[in-house]
């Protein structure tokens, strides 16, 4: 069985090494995967240095489409994908969360006829303002295989009416932050380089179109961590497109106290997100990452799709307010330990399986 997987973004380089390796080590006679980067996420750090640290095969199609409209990239990608798809004739398209490259791949393969497997189905903010949430619509619409990381994200199907090849398989992000967190204490020296103590810091993310997109959002998020700064080292690795619209707010310079950096590596994100004394982002990966290793997250949107993350009290949702971003800092505790709504840690193993005996 041949099996095309098409990533573009950093979190599915992420997810599908947790698949790739688990078809290599466990199902290599069964099955073969044909990698294909569309390119999405271009900068060095962002990209090909998660293929090394992560393990993943080079693509065999690196397509090196990225920038423009929504409508623009996905039209490309769309066009481009299709090519692939009528060399390589896969009996399966792979394809991960909610991007506009996962998008793409969905629509050429659908048209073609060639069934589409889609991880992390069924999640839902419930704000069409989003362009991931339009993504993920779709895409559940028209694949034939939906794996959900949760119950919620069963129910949400079933509430649109879709109950056929949908499974809770567990969440793939868990089986890698359980692969790779000891691979990091190893390996990562991003500590000693950046001079941090644990527990003496907090992580910073921001890159969501919501935010950046909204300058006053945007500066209202800035002030939050400047503020939080005034009392606890603050690190924020720089999304390149966050970087640009700072830059040209004027608000690049003023980050007083937060310690500003390029894309880290996965590895030196992992060790970070472990010791971290709280993490601030609009980042889904980094949500469930806060939550797998349990350190309380402050998350800049208005909604979230890890709803769990709340319920369980590791997550505060603050929109983007600097005061209540100060307030959830300063209020932040433990929430519910050693609750598993993530599943085992064995979701690759059931993905593949599941594939392989459909």
């Amino acid at each position: 069985m041949k099996i095309l997987t098409v990533v573009g973004a950093r979190p599915q380089f992420i997810k599908a090494a947790a698949i790739s390796r688990t078809i290599r080590a466990t199902f290599s006679a069964k099955a073969e995967e044909v990698l294909v980067h569309t390119g999405q996420h271009f900068d060095h750090n962002m990209s090909e240095v998660f293929f090394v640290q992560l393990g993943i095969p080079a693509p065999k199609y690196d397509l090196g489409i990225s920038g423009g409209t929504h409508g623009a990239m996905t039209g490309r990608m769309l066009s481009s994908i299709e090519e692939v798809l009528l060399a390589e004739r896969p009996d399966w398209v792979l394809i991960y969360g909610d991007t506009n490259s996962t998008l793409a791949a969905a629509l050429a393969a659908a048209k073609l006829h060639i069934p589409v497997a889609h991880i992390e189905a069924g999640l839902r903010s419930f704000n069409n303002r989003m362009p991931e949430e339009i993504n993920r619509i779709v895409v559940d619409r028209i694949s034939t295989l939906l794996f959900c990381p949760t119950d919620t994200a069963v129910r949400n199907l079933a509430n649109e009416g879709i109950r056929q090849g949908v499974s809770n398989v567990g969440d793939v992000m868990f089986d890698v932050s359980l692969y790779f967190r000891q691979l990091a204490a190893q390996r990562s020296t991003i500590h000693v380089d950046l001079g941090l103590s644990p527990s003496r810091y907090v992580l910073a993310t921001c890159h969501r179109a919501e935010n950046t997109d909204d300058p006053a959002r945007l500066r209202e998020i800035v002030a939050g961590l400047q503020a939080i700064a005034r009392t606890m080292k603050v690190l924020l690795p720089l999304h390149p497109r966050t970087r640009q619209v700072l830059a040209a707010l004027g608000l690049l310079d003023s980050l007083d106290g937060v310690v500003v950096t390029d894309p880290l590596p996965f590895l030196d994100m992992i060790s970070l997100e472990k010791s971290a004394a709280a993490i601030v982002t609009d980042s889904g990966g980094v949500q469930k990452e806060a939550f797998f290793f349990q350190v309380p997250c402050i998350t800049v949107r208005d909604e979230t799709e890890w709803v769990e993350t709340v319920d369980l009290g590791w997550n505060k949702l603050v929109g983007a307010s600097q005061a209540l971003i100060v307030e959830a800092f300063h209020t932040r505790g433990s929430g519910q330990p050693d609750v598993l709504p993530y599943g085992d840690g064995t979701a690759a193993d059931k993905i593949v399986r599941a594939i392989l005996a459909h």
